[in-house]
This record gives C-alpha cells, sequence and structure tokens, in this order.
C-alpha cells in the first residue's frame, strides 16, 4: 500500500468518524422512508418547528450505510408561498365629463385584453365615494362591471389609509367608463390598469388551542390572545367581525419571544410583526412575515368607538418542503435540533431548474431522541481521604529530616 493510499484510506476514516460525531451534536432525528428516486420532497411536520433554529440552518439528511459510513443528502429547502404577477396595460384617458349623477372618466385600451384591476390615485385627501364601472367595445352599449363600489381616503394627524383600487371579475372590453358619484370634481391624478394573477399557495390550516378576548377598557383596546398546541409557522391571520356598521381601527400582531419568571409572577416579552388597520372596507386577512411562534397578540385600538364584535380568528401557515438528492443507498434520517449548526451550503441550491417537477414525497417517520455518549467521569486520584492524610503525613516527615540535616551541618 502506497502512502497516498494510506492517507486516502486514513482520511475517509476519520471523515466517516467524524460524520457519526456530528450527528450526535443534533437532538432529534426521523427517519426516512420509501426512497426510490434520485429526487425526493418532504415536507416539514408541524413539531418539527419549535425543535430547530429560526433560519432552519440545523436542519441535516444524514444516512448510515451498510459499511457503517455516513452521507449527507444535499438539499434546498422551499417554501410554498403565493406569488404575484401583475401585468399593466397601457391605456390613455379620452373622455372627462359630467352629469346630474356625477363625473365621469373613459379609459381606451390599445389592445383588447383582460384585466381585473384598476388603481385610481387622487389628489383628494380625504373622500368617501361610491362608483361604477363599465365596459363597453363601441361606447354606444355599456355593460356594468361594479356598482355602488366603495372608495376611501382618510388622512389626519393620527391616521393614514386609502381604498382605492377596483377588484373586478377578468372583463376584456376596448373601453372602460368609471362614474365617481360627487357633486364636486374629482382630482384623478393618475390610474392604473392592470391583470392581477395569483399563484395560489400551500398553506396548512393551524389548531388553535385557546382562543381569549378581553376588552381592555383603561386603554380603550381589543385584546385577542391566540395559543396554538406547539410553535408553528404562521404566514396568514384572518379576523371575522360580526358587526355590520362600518368601521377602521389600527391593529397591531405581536408573538411572544420569551417569558421571565419574578416574584411578582411572569412577565412575557413580545414583539410586533404586524402594524395596520381592521376595517368594513376589506377582507381582513393578514399576512404576516413567516415567524415561528406558539403564543400570538392581536391588539385592536378601539379609541373612542365601541369594541368590535370577534366572531372567529384563524390562522395558518405555508408548507415547507425539503427538496433532497439521494446518490447512494443507505438508511437516511432528518437530523435537527442544534443551536450551534450553521446552514449548509451545497451545490444543488444553485441549480433549481434543473430538479424534476414531479417528485415523490417521502414518508416521515415519528420524532426520536438522539442519544448522546456517556461522559465519562473523571475519578478523582484518592477516593479515600485516609490515603491522602498519609501522604500528607509523609510529606511532612521528609521535610523535617531535611530541615535536621541542614541545622546539624550549621
Amino acid at each position: 500500500m502506497t502512502l497516498t493510499t494510506k492517507l486516502f484510506t486514513s482520511f475517509l476514516i476519520g471523515f466517516t468518524m467524524f460524520c457519526s460525531a456530528q450527528i450526535e451534536t443534533y437532538n432529534h432525528k426521523r427517519t426516512l422512508n420509501n426512497i426510490t428516486e434520485e429526487w425526493h420532497k418532504l415536507s416539514l411536520p408541524d413539531a418539527v418547528f419549535g425543535k430547530i433554529n429560526p433560519d432552519f440552518s440545523d436542519l441535516r439528511i444524514y444516512g448510515i450505510t451498510k459499511n457503517n459510513d455516513t452521507l449527507q443528502a444535499p438539499y434546498f429547502l422551499n417554501i410554498l408561498s403565493e406569488e404575484n404577477e401583475f401585468q399593466p396595460i397601457p391605456f390613455e384617458i379620452i373622455n372627462k365629463t359630467e352629469d346630474k349623477s356625477g363625473y365621469y372618466f373613459t379609459f381606451q385600451i390599445d389592445a383588447e385584453v383582460t384585466m381585473n384591476q384598476i388603481m385610481l390615485n387622487f389628489d383628494d385627501l380625504n373622500f368617501d365615494w361610491k362608483i361604477n364601472l363599465e365596459g363597453s367595445q363601441n361606447q354606444q352599449e355599456w355593460f356594468t362591471i361594479l356598482e355602488d363600489y366603495r372608495i376611501l381616503s382618510i388622512k389626519n394627524e393620527s391616521t393614514h389609509y386609502k381604498f382605492t383600487r377596483l377588484d373586478f371579475p377578468e372583463a376584456k372590453y376596448k373601453y372602460y367608463r368609471l362614474l365617481v358619484k360627487h357633486n364636486e370634481q374629482p382630482l384623478l391624478q393618475s390610474a392604473i390598469l392592470y391583470r392581477h394573477v395569483l399563484f395560489e399557495g400551500t398553506y396548512i390550516n393551524h389548531n388553535i388551542k385557546k382562543l381569549e378576548t378581553l376588552e381592555i377598557k383603561q386603554n380603550k383596546t381589543t385584546e385577542i390572545n391566540l395559543d396554538f398546541m406547539q410553535p408553528i409557522s404562521v404566514s396568514h391571520i384572518k379576523i371575522t367581525i360580526g358587526n355590520t356598521f362600518d368601521y377602521y381601527r389600527p391593529l397591531k400582531i405581536e408573538y411572544k419571544k420569551d417569558s421571565v419568571k419574578t416574584e411578582k409572577g411572569w412577565n412575557y416579552n413580545y414583539s410586533s410583526i404586524y402594524n395596520g388597520t381592521i376595517n368594513s372596507l376589506e377582507q381582513n386577512n393578514f399576512k404576516l412575515s413567516n415567524i415561528i411562534a406558539k403564543n400570538l397578540r392581536l391588539t385592536i385600538f378601539n379609541g373612542d368607538n365601541q369594541p368590535l364584535d370577534i366572531k372567529d380568528v384563524s390562522a395558518k401557515g405555508y408548507e415547507h418542503q425539503l427538496i433532497a438528492r439521494f446518490t447512494e443507498p443507505a438508511d437516511y434520517m432528518l437530523v435537527y435540533g442544534n443551536t450551534s449548526a450553521r446552514k449548509p451550503n451545497y451545490d444543488i441550491s444553485k441549480f433549481e431548474a434543473n430538479v424534476p417537477k414531479d417528485l415523490n414525497a417521502l414518508k416521515i417517520g415519528e420524532e426520536q431522541i438522539i442519544l448522546k455518549p456517556e461522559q465519562e467521569t473523571i475519578k478523582p486520584l484518592f477516593e479515600n481521604s485516609y490515603w491522602l492524610w498519609g501522604i500528607i503525613g509523609l510529606v511532612i516527615l521528609i521535610l523535617g529530616g531535611f530541615t535536621l540535616k541542614m541545622l546539624k551541618k550549621s
């Protein structure tokens, strides 16, 4: 055996021992079953989120071969969130007229294309108007698209809110006519016509273990506390209001970061993840930054208004998938739970476009605790104290003998 071969063999043995030791630095594992292809996908169970690092840096896929070698399968994380595509449509305003019904704006489209949204921008700062929207191919016969659709703008010292987006079913006309039902000339600064295409994500609906609604009279707020069974990934919160009157209230959403026990009880620290409004014009479906949390607190600032009737609150999160490549037969497992782990850097993350589209999902086993090797306790040199006192006495006698010799010589 040459020196190069010996060094290479030693490297392989050392690398295998290193990988085995690496697995022991993690806390949990789950077996991965039904591996039949080079590429597979697997969805992270909800129970994983409370035991991994917030940046997912401690997720690993290890495999043990028949020769007891340890492999690491590369992967990349795919969060199945929704995607929005906006296709602007060129147009020009060809007419601005008025009659007893209000003020008209006519838009002409250069080519007949499908559209479903119009964004209006007025110089007016405070208004509450109803509008009609109609479509036509020849400006002779008009067809109703929206009727008594409400648009609103509020701007004062404490509030700046605007709702001027027109949503309607897909329409295909050459001309669109907007009627603003108002007795004074609206100052239309600009408009954007476009087709909005929403590619839905894949969501997981989360069960709420406890929902508590509190009216904090001294603060003029409504506080909604949500407790989940375990830490989960949350991306959307929907609030259902029972009132039929118009309302507009500031809203803050927070998640519980940690807690500290004091002599007076527990103090909870919250971090804000959303600030916006809850109102009667829009669907109260709030998109959050993808956060891992077990407890959420929603605060509605009522001011001098009566509290809203909270009918229901629901939560959902995006499905999290790992796309992994398996090149060698082995018993593979997903491991996680290592606060000091760094994000892996795999080549396949640079070539996601080359991954096959239709992948078989792996079956993930139940969670198991990774046992740590027992640390050998170092026994004291002398377990019996009599031995220690005997040694001390012997040292004293030797020192005393040397001292007497020195005195005699002097």
